[in-house]
């Protein structure tokens, strides 16, 4: 039996699978995705071992398995936890959006003013935390005091076509303050909620109370 008698019986025999595995793709390219938080940059509002479900179509519709955009349905607005493909950083990362384009953005002792205005904090129980409002959206920051911390810098202008971004965990994130600006065509969707969560420190043991905890 030659190689191609081979493969049409494999495709007619299997052909149900095969056409699940690519609409599951095509949909996890196109429609929505989850993705595994390595890292503690988002903290307390995303914590290591979180699976967050990522709508991928809040802001465009793409041709699947392509960049190509078929159709906006959305602009990333100040507040957004947005996942984006960074070619500075040669990764997927997972930010909160703070600058729009043409947004004036400055950071003095890690305490936020956009376009004139200061941004307010507020304390909480935890002296780590404090609730950050931005416009609608109130959030925790958490504060780790860390050695040379890049919790200043003086005013810029947000680009078009680009958006500015921070990790909750303000000192102790690789953001806009490393990476710059994040052209619109890298960000992927938008962080909803979190579909479930692996504790790494307790043996991967599933976190109950953070199952599809809204992120927003």
């Amino acid at each position: 039996m030659n190689i191609k008698i081979l493969f049409n019986k494999l495709v007619k025999e299997n052909w149900g699978i095969l056409l699940f595995t690519l609409v599951l793709f095509a949909s996890r390219s196109s429609f929505a995705d989850w993705y595994v938080v390595p890292t503690g940059s988002m903290l307390p509002t995303i914590v290591e071992g979180d699976r967050i479900f990522v709508d991928k179509m809040a802001y465009r519709l793409e041709l699947p398995f392509t960049d190509i955009e078929i159709m906006q349905t959305g602009q990333p607005k100040r507040g957004d936890i947005v996942v984006f493909n960074s070619e500075k950083a040669d990764n997927r990362l997972v930010k909160r959006l703070i600058g729009e384009p043409d947004d004036k953005v400055a950071m003095l002792d890690n305490k936020l003013s956009i376009n004139g205005e200061q941004v307010l904090y507020e304390d909480s129980d935890n002296e780590l935390h404090k609730t950050e409002y931005l416009g609608d959206v109130a959030h925790f920051v958490q504060f780790m005091p860390v050695a040379k911390a890049r919790d200043n810098f003086s005013e810029v202008i947000v680009p078009q076509g680009h958006y500015l971004v921070l990790g909750d965990t303000r000192n102790k994130s690789a953001d806009s303050r490393y990476y710059g600006f994040v052209p619109a065509i890298e960000i992927q969707g938008k962080a909803n909620n979190v579909l479930v969560s692996l504790d790494p420190e307790n043996y991967y043991l599933p976190r109950k109370e953070r199952f599809n905890a809204p992120l927003i």
